[in-house]
């Protein structure tokens, strides 16, 4: 797991992927950003995340960076009400937000999520049931979901 944090917050978390990739989607997505190694406040960042992963229920009280577009902070919103252990479907959150039509665009969102597990997109499934796209692979919402006691689709 890797962290990226701004003056306001934890901006950035993910999972599963290399140094080489993660260095490259931070400077693609902040172009302006300076980029510092091994601060001890980011070792702090990553175990506060670490302990949300292993207790998924307890509160996350660091304060977030998350950008992005109204409708994407919105479902990033909804997203954040889903207890741990329960799913939604992707048509379940449209209708929360009452747009019940824009499943797709609610897909496009969590897939846009810069921040894995603290917004858990994981919680997310296809209506019937199925695990689908997951950012930073199926294999990690699998888990994540097996860690909260869901269990594997059918």
């Amino acid at each position: 797991m890797r962290v990226a944090v701004s003056p306001a917050g934890l901006r950035a978390v993910s999972l599963g992927t290399t140094e080489d990739a993660w260095r490259a989607d931070l400077c693609r997505r902040f172009p302006r950003a300076a980029l510092a190694d091994g601060q001890r406040t980011h070792r702090a960042w990553a175990d506060a995340v670490a302990a949300l992963i292993e207790a998924p229920g307890r509160d996350f009280a660091l304060p977030l960076d998350i950008r992005g577009t109204a409708f994407q902070q919105r479902v990033w919103a909804v997203l954040r009400t889903i207890p741990p252990g329960q799913t939604l479907g992707y048509g379940e959150v449209a209708r929360r937000l009452g747009a019940p039509r824009a499943t797709r665009a609610v897909a496009q969102a969590c897939g846009a999520n810069p921040l894995a597990v603290v917004i858990p997109c994981h919680r997310v499934i296809a209506s019937d049931g199925r695990l689908t796209g997951y950012r930073w692979g199926l294999e990690h919402k699998r888990a994540l979901l097996q860690r909260e006691g869901v269990p594997p689709p059918a």
